[in-house]
């Protein structure tokens, strides 16, 4: 064989070889490109059983943005919730993104079992805190670290009967009314010959936290090591809630008959209502006009603040989906829009224009005032064994309502056992968390 035809041969081979190595470094570089598809188990109480469409709904569009990621959806009523996360997060077998609830999250923080996002967010070269309400975005923090995204937040404001007002001639309440004002406005409008109170804004753990911390009232210590329930501004805060069932403005249980005071607001025979917005539309088709206002103060005007945060599994294997799928629930204009337009709380976002559907919605008509509560809101008082806490003050309270105590002897019991809880429970995180 000539040179020329060894040479053309050997070129030839080479040629082939060439192209046989192009081609396997494409198709490996292919199927390294492909991200294996990862299933996010996420477990929601929120979402069912009215709001599963709504969820739906919020991961299509997630799915259009991360093709390579399900979700996989698990729900459970809140009564059983806790107690099954807490189950499945012991055993090894916890979901890899969940909604916790404000109240228990500093609980679940003291456990180690929540991913520190914070690696996240600082690879996330999107990632803008602003776009969350700042006060939602900090009581998901603990010592500097996001343990949470806030995922929805409600508040409670005051509801009142246009109808009953006109009728007894008493001007609708106004932003800056006091609980002295509402208590003269109550005694106007309860007509007990027709069954008609004046105000409902019962004497229980929720509305007392709220209303300590109009009137200056202290749960805790700096330090959070012991309790000021039975303080001298805590006594005047109770007696406050006392006087409107002493004044006759405000049914007792007796009273109610096993009514629930939502009922009791619906049918038209209750003027004020202490509630939260979750209530606009159950009582959207009430047959009479009603409104809300701004809740009435003591020294300072004060607001609840529920929220519900999304948190990661500290133990997921698959950190960086489960990062992004609980900002894009928190965070997305889809998740927001369909937040909005299913009445599903409200998203816990800067963004106004977020908001100008839900602003036109009547009734109420003063929806503007959900906003304004936020300049004076109040979260709830949490330590690490929360539940506990609350059945304790709740019980004392109770006591104080049926006349068993005295309000300073109920207080005093309320001290005596938070005082025990805070020395039982462990050194944690909750030490720190926002009073």
């Amino acid at each position: 064989m000539s040179t020329f035809n060894q040479f053309r041969n050997v070129r030839k081979l080479l040629t082939g070889l060439m192209i046989t190595c192009v081609l396997l470094g494409i198709a490996a570089g292919a199927q390294a490109a492909q991200t294996p598809p990862v299933t996010l188990r996420f477990f929601t109480f929120s979402a069912a059983p009215d709001h599963l469409k709504d969820l739906n709904a919020i991961i299509a569009g997630f799915k259009t943005d991360n093709p390579g990621v399900d979700i996989a959806v698990e729900t459970a009523p809140f009564a059983d919730y806790l107690t099954l996360l807490q189950t499945d997060l012991s055993g090894g077998n916890g979901p890899d993104v969940f909604e916790l609830n404000y109240e228990n999250f500093f609980s679940y923080v003291s456990k180690g079992v929540l991913l520190d996002m914070g690696t996240q967010t600082s690879a996330d070269k999107t990632w803008d805190a602003s776009v969350y309400y700042p006060r939602a975005l900090s009581i998901f923090q603990d010592n500097n670290k996001q343990y949470a995204l806030p995922e929805s937040f409600s508040t409670v404001l005051l509801f009142y009967n246009k109808d009953l007002f006109d009728a007894a001639k008493v001007d609708y309440p106004k932003p800056d009314w006091t609980w002295a004002d509402a208590l003269a406005a109550a005694k106007k409008l309860t007509n007990k010959d027709k069954g008609i109170w004046g105000l409902y804004s019962p004497v229980q753990f929720y509305e007392f936290f709220k209303k300590a911390a109009q009137g200056d009232c202290k749960f805790f210590n700096d330090t959070k090591t012991a309790s000021l329930l039975n303080s001298p501004e805590c006594l005047a805060v109770l007696n406050v809630m006392l006087s409107f069932t002493k004044e006759g403005v405000m049914p007792t249980p007796a009273d109610l008959g096993g009514v629930g005071d939502d009922a009791l607001f619906k049918s038209g025979k209750l003027a004020m209502w202490v509630n939260g917005i979750w209530q606009f539309t159950p009582m959207a088709d009430a047959p009479f006009k009603w409104d809300i206002q701004l809740e009435p103060g003591l020294q300072h005007k004060a607001h609840h603040f529920f929220s519900n945060g999304i948190a990661i599994n500290a133990n997921t294997k698959n950190a960086q989906a489960a990062y992004k799928w609980a900002r894009y629930l928190t965070s997305s204009s889809i998740a927001a829009k369909v937040r909005i337009a299913s009445s599903w709380e409200l998203p816990a976002l800067t963004n106004k224009s977020a908001f100008a559907d839900y602003l036109k919605l009547t009734p109420p008509a003063n929806r503007q005032a959900v906003f304004d509560a936020l300049n004076s809101i109040v979260p709830i008082p949490v330590i690490a064994r929360q539940s506990e806490m609350q059945d304790k003050v709740s019980a004392a309270l109770d006591k104080a309502v049926s006349g068993e105590l005295t309000p300073q002897q109920a207080l005093d019991q309320a001290k005596k056992d938070v005082d025990a809880l805070l020395g039982s429970a462990p050194a944690t995180a909750a030490a720190t968390a926002t009073k």
